[in-house]
């Protein structure tokens, strides 16, 4: 059965149709309340006029469809499809990026706790989404020090012979040896720990005070001041949150847009308890020609349906295309907004763990009701999508609308960003702590193991300081092994920086992939930056061919950067400043290594006596042209006849 007779025969039900090319692959994936009408109006008249849908009727070759009970489940399984398939012809969320979550493994026997993107069914209770990307960083390190409860990678299923250094400074409780904790001691830290993150602080401070004044009465001083210190902190943190309240309101998402040249810029406001916290970002470019694949779907719902599912014969060709195209342009398909953000709040928001109770758009669109029902049904309260016309909530979307626009400056017409706009999208990217002033890169270069070298090149301050570039020459390592080599550099470099007591950088990045990343890391843990009083650096690296960057401690996660990205330029250019770096002193090691080797090679010619005569003369070429009286100067009258002959391939002089 070929496609125009699988059209025709297609049900009246809701549900979700999926055009295929030749290949197979899903090239459109629509929703309809009634399949045959809607499907079937691809076939029209006023379709074909159109320049992308025409192309997409004539790259389909097959169909596929799916009946649902109603149209809240179509737009689900639509939303799932898109997302899994990714169609070239629909309109797709570039910006994948997720905002973290604190997850406490409470499955485990011993529970870790950390920061994830993923939800997972697997027995671990997760907190969030925390804005900004950093806090949840912030989060779990606070944890760390008030709570002593690890987010390593040891597996605690067993004992081990001894401990790790977090343990040694008062990150850990220890739970990896036995007899270092038990396990009534740990499981009241994941309680506490717990009631953190619920935010349940009046219930987590009446617990502390009761096991401080136990503690204390037990003469156990050194427990009873981690208590007291856990206290303290949870004071300050609601001390935080009254002043973060004083103007509660619910929770919202608020978006504003801009569309200008065929490209498209939106912002996302995050508010939290009244506060804007987070701003997101989302572009496409050459967006009508998606729109125009999805103007036959508005069309289907301007048209008529009959009983049976055919089409109401009364509707002209004429009146079909302008149902299409604005008046007076029957070729053009005008920009709607409402289409982007349909597509945009259904591929963020379905089957996502948290929405928030309203979400504000600029525009309406036709199943913003039927969304905000299904979200409804899914989060288990009211979730209302809001089309504000005036008051503060329009001025809150004016807002979002005004930072689009600049956006869009920022990303189709300025080439450049500021410095500091660079160094906010990296932190935020990169989820760091605070933004990146400084930048050492590493990189290993060799040939088959030979001269192995490592270069180091720092971006500070908006551009390369080459006066900070540092060359290695491999000392530790025989043969091909970049991991123990990178192991090696990194170790020299920040043993030195702690000794001198030098400042450290904002971030190392390695030239590699999670192989270098994990061996960077190692040299790293076998430095003591605790007892220097100084945290250990954040550490990332990008992998060739795939463009990809691995965080330290989130390497499950890697963070994929769109290939226009500021962001990913930078970390491009000092990775390839990297490269050459390393790649130069490479190849100067191995033009010294066969200068060496070709003097070594004369008879008579030795380490010693090799060094003076590059000493003397500054390089191999003036060696060679140096006259047998000349070489008599710097070696012995035999050994410069013997070096001029060699060279030129004469008698010894006279």
């Amino acid at each position: 059965m070929d496609l125009y007779e699988k059209i025709r025969t297609l049900p009246t039900q809701p549900g979700v149709y999926l055009y295929k090319n030749a290949e197979g692959e899903v090239i459109y994936v629509g929703k309809a309340n009634n399949l045959r009408a809607r499907v079937r109006s691809y076939l029209l008249e006023a379709a074909q006029a159109n320049a992308k849908t025409g192309s997409l009727m004539r790259e389909a070759v097959d169909l596929d469809y799916i009946l649902v009970a109603n149209e809240s489940e179509a737009l689900a399984l639509e939303t799932n499809f898109i997302k899994e398939r990714k169609p070239r012809f629909n309109i797709l969320l570039k910006d994948d990026k997720s905002y973290p979550y604190v997850k406490l493994t409470l499955a485990d026997r011993f529970p870790k706790v950390f920061v994830t993107r993923r939800l997972r069914k697997d027995g671990a209770a997760y907190y969030g989404p925390y804005f900004p990307g950093n806090l949840a960083y912030r989060i779990v390190e606070l944890i760390h020090r008030s709570f002593l409860i690890p987010s390593c990678k040891v597996d605690l299923s067993r004992y081990h012979p001894r401990a790790c250094l977090q343990y040694y400074i008062h990150r850990c409780l220890g739970p990896c040896v036995e007899g270092l904790t038990t396990p009534e001691l740990y499981s009241n830290a994941v309680r506490d720990a717990q009631l953190f993150l619920e935010g349940r602080h009046a219930e987590l401070e009446r617990a502390l005070t009761a096991r401080m004044i136990a503690a204390a009465q037990a003469e156990q001083f050194e427990a009873a001041a981690r208590l007291r210190d856990q206290l303290s902190t949870v004071h300050q943190l609601q001390e935080k949150q009254r002043i973060a309240t004083a103007e509660l309101d619910d929770d919202a998402d608020v978006f504003g847009y801009h569309f200008e040249a065929g490209s498209l810029a939106v912002n996302l406001f995050h508010v939290r308890a009244g506060k804007i916290v987070d701003r997101r970002e989302f572009f496409w470019e050459d967006l009508p020609e998606l729109l125009e694949a999805y103007a036959i779907d508005d069309a289907a719902e301007k048209l008529d349906p009959v009983e049976g599912g055919g089409l109401n014969p009364r509707i002209t060709p004429t009146e079909s295309k302008r149902a299409l195209a604005p008046e007076g342009n029957d070729a053009a398909v005008p920009f709607h907004a409402g289409q982007v953000f349909s597509a945009l709040l259904k591929q963020l928001y379905i089957d996502q763990h948290y929405v928030p109770r309203s979400i504000l758009v600029p525009v309406d669109f036709p199943d913003r009701e039927t969304l905000a029902n299904l979200l409804t049904a899914r989060t288990g309260h009211r979730i209302d999508i809001a089309v504000p016309q005036r008051g503060e909530k329009r001025s809150l979307v004016d807002l979002a609308s005004q930072n689009a626009k600049q956006s869009y400056t920022q990303r189709f017409r300025v080439l450049e960003p500021s410095r500091k706009a660079i160094q906010e999208a990296l932190a935020d990217a990169l989820m760091l702590p605070e933004l990146p002033r400084r930048i050492e890169c590493f990189d290993i270069s060799h040939i088959q193991g030979a001269e192995t070298v490592a270069s180091l090149v720092v971006w500070e301050d908006g551009k390369m300081n080459k006066q900070a570039y540092r060359k290695f020459k491999v000392m530790t390592v025989l043969g091909v092994d970049d991991f123990a080599s990178m192991r090696e550099v990194v170790h020299r470099r920040y043993r030195r920086l702690l000794n001198e007591k030098q400042p450290l950088p904002s971030l190392i990045l390695i030239d590699g992939g999670l192989g270098q990343l994990h061996s960077a890391a190692e040299a790293l843990e076998s430095l003591d930056f605790a007892a220097a009083g100084l945290t250990q650096p954040p550490l990332a690296s990008i992998a060739k061919r795939e463009e990809v960057i691995y965080l330290y401690g989130n390497e499950e996660e890697p963070i994929v950067l769109d290939r226009r990205s500021p962001v990913l330029h930078l970390v491009q250019l000092i990775r390839d400043e990297s490269h050459r770096f390393a790649v130069g002193y490479h190849r100067q090691r191995r033009a010294m290594r066969d200068r060496d080797s070709e003097l070594l090679a004369i008879p008579g010619v030795g380490p010693q006596t090799r060094q003076r005569l590059l000493t003397h003369f500054g390089s191999l070429r003036d060696v060679q042209q140096a006259t047998a009286e000349s070489l008599a100067a710097v070696v012995p009258r035999k050994t410069a006849e013997t070096i001029w002959r060699h060279f030129h391939q004469a008698q010894p002089s006279t």
